[in-house]
């Protein structure tokens, strides 16, 4: 199944009834971002994904994706075209500063534009999605210079771009890499090697603009050492524009479980004379300027577990109202009336609409952190979003791969068949836990550094406004808002225990915190989802009863917000035992008994 329909009764929602582009299009600069230009957007967006991009997603999948020639990487087939249509339309810009030729407009309105393009074609969407991190990473750090040169084309995506870290030796721990950066002039000559960089190589965009992390001769060891540079695949010439090809090649594609039509490529620099490479910002601050693209990558990739779960719910419902086997018990001719096939497809419902709220919530932080004219505003949205970014990239990507492996259960034994495509989603999810850091490196910075640091100071902020949402729902006598309600307490009660449990943890007993970090980080998502869902829930109640909006699909937001918590959230308490109780246990074997 290669069709895919943008979720936009679910994006409007989020974005009108629930308040979340009110509360950035008021802020210095948004004004423009009126109801009525988003909806055209999103409008516009939904036909490209469904009638350029998800057209293209099962066909590259079969055919292997992306192909060396002669030491040329092809893209799959109508790829480049897809992509150039996505440049001509403007898209790669909307987020970003009008200086540069970019939109203006909201983050929050990006992240749902995101959405569409990893639901329609996660191995083609990885390609803008890193020309974004590149653009945020130049815009911060990069010199007056830099970014006249460079952002134009990058911003209107007419070049790509891309980051380098890892080495075959330098992995998570990037303070081992070996690349070689010697200063030669007013630039920089690179020599090493680079892996598992995406869009590394290809023939959609006339330029690839390399971020590449190496070290200079005497620099500190480990990543105190490490600078960051600008290594473009051409040259620019006196006007500006592509010239000679600079000393970089790809070495090798690499053959993965999926995302076949993106490639992932194994890079060479210095096999001659030595890459050209132009500093960014100091020497030795490199790590520093990364993490303004990896912080920005991590949203998105989050956003991909939402948005590969979306596709698969679709292509479960679809399949489960057309399967006829067996006699439902819960009436009708098809599998959709098995009570366990819609408890499958509730739950995969429940998961992905909580995601999205959370994602979607937190892109909404990030304006206000950025252009709140107050500063205790932009403060208050800093710190939400430092807090929420590992849950977001965590929780969400692992949803991506619950959510698809559930859309394989739902096929049944046709699932594990290639031909439905829907095995290519769970293959597709699973790398996202894995890439920008791994899900597990997310738990011990949300631990480590967005927990213990502040002594809680941002996650128990975050648990009493989910205490104050639970206190504003008291009164309420629907019965849908008192069983959620009634879910939701013992959840954030959980949530705040499990918080306080690992600050004293942290204290004495580092290694039991970081035992149950995972859990940790599971924990606050699940709570988050369901936080989400019950605002949801809460307006959708409010519309109803004053007669606006579809009632259908505002019954059903209260029914889905309902699943998820008698569903979703008891998992909550128990993952605070295991948090507080499983330290012990997770370390007391010796390493050659595992």
């Amino acid at each position: 199944m290669d069709s895919y329909d943008a979720p936009l009764g679910d994006m409007r929602f989020l974005l009108h009834d629930l308040g979340l582009l009110h509360s950035v299009n008021t802020l210095p600069g948004f004004a423009e971002a009126s109801p009525e230009l988003v909806d055209a957007v999103l409008d516009e967006a939904a036909r490209l994904a469904a009638g350029r991009l998800a057209p293209l997603n099962l066909a590259a999948d079969r055919a292997g994706g992306a192909r060396m020639e002669n030491g040329t990487v092809r893209t799959a087939d109508g790829f480049a075209e897809a992509y150039g249509a996505f440049v001509a339309g403007g898209w790669n810009a909307v987020p970003f500063a009008p200086e540069h030729g970019g939109q203006g407009l909201p983050w929050l309105v990006a992240i749902a534009l995101q959405e569409m393009w990893q639901s329609a074609n996660m191995s083609w969407a990885l390609c803008p999605l890193l020309t974004q991190g590149a653009v945020e990473l130049l815009q911060a750090h990069g010199s007056p210079e830099q970014q006249a040169a460079w952002l134009p084309k990058l911003v209107s995506g007419e070049w790509s771009g891309t980051m380098n870290l890892t080495e075959p030796g330098a992995g998570t721990d990037v303070g081992a890499l070996k690349t070689r950066a010697e200063k030669a002039g007013d630039h920089y000559l690179i020599r090493g090697q680079k892996i598992f960089i995406t869009y590394g190589e290809h023939d959609m965009a006339e330029n690839i603009v390399h971020l590449v992390l190496a070290r200079t001769p005497g620099a500190p060891a480990g990543s105190k050492g490490i600078s960051l540079f600008i290594v473009p695949k051409f040259l620019l010439d006196d006007a500006g524009n592509p010239g000679a090809r600079n000393d970089l090649r790809c070495v090798s594609l690499e053959e993965k479980l999926g995302i076949h039509g993106s490639p992932t490529c194994v890079m060479a620099y210095g096999d001659g004379p030595g890459a050209v490479g132009y500093l960014v910002g100091e020497e030795n601050r490199g790590m520093e300027y990364m993490f303004t693209m990896m912080n920005n990558a991590r949203i998105s990739v989050g956003l991909q577990g939402v948005a590969i779960a979306e596709r698969a719910c679709q292509q479960a419902r679809a399949h489960a109202r057309e399967r006829v086997q067996g006699k439902p018990a819960g009436g009708g001719e098809t599998i959709i009336g098995h009570p366990d096939v819609r408890r499958m497809l509730m739950t995969m419902r429940a998961l992905t609409e909580a995601t999205r709220a959370v994602t979607y919530d937190l892109a909404a932080m990030l304006d206000i952190s950025r252009r709140h004219p107050e500063a205790g505003w932009r403060s208050y949205g800093e710190r939400r979003v430092a807090l929420l970014t590992p849950v977001v990239k965590g929780r969400c990507t692992d949803v991506g791969v619950e959510v698809a492996s559930l859309g394989i259960q739902v096929h049944g034994g046709m699932g594990f068949i290639e031909e439905t495509g829907a095995a290519q989603h769970y293959r597709d999810a699973r790398i996202a836990p894995i890439y920008e850091g791994t899900n597990g490196v997310q738990a011990i910075d949300l631990v480590g550094r967005k927990l213990l640091r502040d002594r809680g100071a941002a996650a128990l902020e975050y648990v009493e406004e989910v205490h104050a949402l639970i206190n504003g729902m008291n009164p309420r006598e629907e019965a849908d808002i008192a069983a959620i309600r009634r879910h939701l307490a013992p959840a954030v009660d959980a949530l705040d225990n499990a918080t306080n449990w690992i600050l004293d943890a942290g204290e004495a007993h580092m290694i039991d915190a970081l035992a149950g970090a995972t859990h940790y980080q599971r924990l606050f998502g699940i709570v988050a989802g369901g936080a989400m869902l019950a605002r949801a829930a809460v307006a959708a109640m409010d519309m109803k009863a004053a007669g606006n909006g579809d009632a259908a699909r505002l019954e059903a937001k209260i029914v889905t917000a309902r699943f998820y918590a008698e569903q979703i959230l008891p998992q909550a308490p128990g993952l605070a035992t295991t948090i507080a109780t499983g330290g012990h246990s997770t370390m007391a074997l010796p390493a050659d008994l595992l």
